[in-house]
């Protein structure tokens, strides 16, 4: 047997025989240490006791073991009693549950480590930031909710670190996100005076608030709904069945807005044609409309054949003619209101009431009409852009936030009021906005949730109103419900047409013509996708408004 296998088998006997000892001995040990500890307390009772006392306290213990020793089986009974007494108190305690840590000791000392390569001074000895730095020092003003999630976070930071740069920002706001948690939005708040960021968190915004009459003047579109420190204007909405106050985010056009046209981009399902439905709803009482739908996607033709709305175009051709009609009556209204001021008359009705140009993925046909070598679509949008505010023409261009690079520059400069839906990146959200963005996107972004920016505005969150298209099946009932009663007369496409009972009871009794009746039972015709698509006008807007050249 080799020499390492002897001392293997010795140790292995060895730690047998101890662990052997230990159970043999464990009671001895228990005894022993409950002896000690009423040793210790006896001591501790005699040290305390008044030296007066002490003789007849010795005079009672001397009688008390006297009568023991005289009493049957006393002594015996007396040395079980002592030793389960002994065995009793000799009893380990419960070790206390260790106190759980401080949770700002737990995160903010992880987000202090992570800030201080981006923040350390590493000369610098004395420096805020450093690898055996404390984080009370850089830190102040935390808050936790009851989730224990951060809150609200004060940081100071060096005065040599380059707050004036986007992308030294932007590296910051995205370490104190990953340490603070990725499923809710943060504002960053930088104070360049006092070299101090605020970092809050914010709570999410409503997205149960559907389709529906806003409290609005004319002029006055509601584009979403944000949180308090967006908006200082609340208005009725209803949600959830009951009545609440919250604050919209307002774009006013007209002749008098600084910004007359806006730019909404966004990711793909993330609301953009959403957006574009719930401006029609609110630009139709007060305004007339003409939809080119870009990528033929159908999520227009709930506003086929409508009153006020010119045409819904789906193919090259139409919007071509459509965009060059828009141009001409644009300069044709611009005629009219210089000749009216000219003259010192009033201008007519069919000049002053708004044109809305609703543009959605215009982009896929400027690639089409270039591949045909025909005209791009967007360079017919240069006169409504640059003269619309003077001629009552808004432009409302949607596309893909991929697409903005084919998005024509005249587009870029005259869009001031700007929209990004969706998820958003640092260098997406200030090439959608404008500006570098200061609040860090959620991870999980809900359809309709985004950015907004009118003018020279701060950015602001944005919920987009839930606007279902009613043609689609997949809708909830009641959201498409909600749609349909803002459309300007009922649709037989969505809603079921009159009994053929019911018509015939009404043609017996004299109240309705037999040639009305027959096209009450015939369905309504649906624009259809020839080249060029035309859509007819109703007779109430034909009487009131020129009709379209094309």
């Amino acid at each position: 047997m080799s020499l390492n296998r002897h001392f293997n088998r010795g140790r292995d006997l060895a730690r047998t025989a101890g662990d052997h000892a230990a159970d043999v001995f464990a009671p001895l040990t228990l005894i022993g240490r409950g002896l000690r500890r009423h040793a210790d307390w006896a001591r501790g009772r005699w040290t305390a006791l008044p030296k007066e006392r002490r003789g007849p306290t010795l005079l009672v213990g001397a009688a008390t073991t006297v009568g023991i020793f005289l009493l049957p089986h006393g002594p015996l009974l007396a040395i079980v009693a002592l030793v389960a007494s002994a065995a009793w108190v000799g009893r380990s305690p419960k070790s206390a549950p260790e106190p759980e840590p401080d949770l700002a000791d737990v995160k903010l000392t992880a987000l202090y480590a992570a800030l201080t390569p981006y923040f350390g001074g590493f000369d610098d000895p004395f420096a805020l930031y450093r690898m055996d730095g404390e984080w009370r020092a850089a830190f102040s003003g935390w808050e936790f909710d009851a989730d224990g999630r951060l809150a609200t976070l004060e940081i100071s930071y060096p005065a040599y670190f380059t707050d004036t740069e986007p992308a030294a920002r932007a590296r910051i706001e995205q370490v104190v996100q990953g340490k603070a948690g990725r499923s809710r939005e943060y504002r960053f708040d930088w104070d360049e005076e006092i070299n101090r960021l605020r970092v809050s968190a914010l709570a999410p915004l409503p997205a149960d608030i559907v389709a529906q009459r806003f409290v609005t003047a004319p002029g006055e579109i509601v584009l979403g709904f944000t949180d308090g420190e967006g908006s200082h204007r609340t208005i009725p909405v209803e949600q959830g069945g009951v009545t609440e106050q919250q604050p919209p985010v307002v774009w006013r056009v007209g002749p008098r807005s600084a910004e007359p046209h806006l730019l909404a981009l966004g990711a793909a399902g993330y609301g953009t044609s959403t957006l574009l439905r719930s401006i029609a709803l609110q630009a139709l009482p007060h305004g007339d409309l003409v939809v080119v739908d870009g990528a033929s996607t159908g999520e227009h033709a709930c506003l086929v054949n409508r009153p006020g709305v010119y045409t819904v175009e789906t193919s090259l051709h139409g919007a071509l003619a459509a965009l060059e009609w828009v141009a001409k009556e644009t300069e044709r209204r611009l005629i009219a209101l210089n000749s009216a001021r000219h003259h010192g008359v009033a201008a007519p009705a069919d000049v002053t009431r708004p044109l809305w140009i609703l543009l959605d993925h215009l982009t896929e046909l400027s690639e089409l009409a270039h591949a045909e070598d025909r005209t791009d679509p967007q360079a017919l949008l240069e006169v409504p852009l640059r003269h619309g505010r003077a001629a009552r023409v808004t432009v409302v261009f949607v596309d893909d936030l991929e697409a903005r690079d084919r998005i024509s520059p005249t587009v870029h400069t005259c869009t001031r009021a700007r929209v990004v839906l969706g998820p958003v990146t640092a260098d997406s959200g200030s090439a959608g906005l404008g500006v570098p963005l200061d609040i860090a996107p959620a991870a999980h972004t809900p359809p309709g949730r985004g950015y907004a920016r009118i003018g020279t505005a701060a950015p602001v969150r944005v919920q987009v109103p839930v606007t279902v298209d009613p043609l689609d099946e997949d809708a909830a009932p009641a959201l498409r419900e909600a749609v349909i009663a803002l459309l300007p007369h009922r649709d037989t496409r969505t809603e079921a047409p009159a009994p053929v009972d019911a018509v015939d009871a009404a043609v017996a009794a004299g109240a309705v013509d037999p040639v009305d009746a027959v096209g009450a039972l015939a369905p309504e015709p649906v624009a259809a996708e020839a080249e060029p698509a035309q859509v007819e006008l109703s007779k109430d807007v034909a009487s009131a408004q020129p009709r379209p050249a094309w």
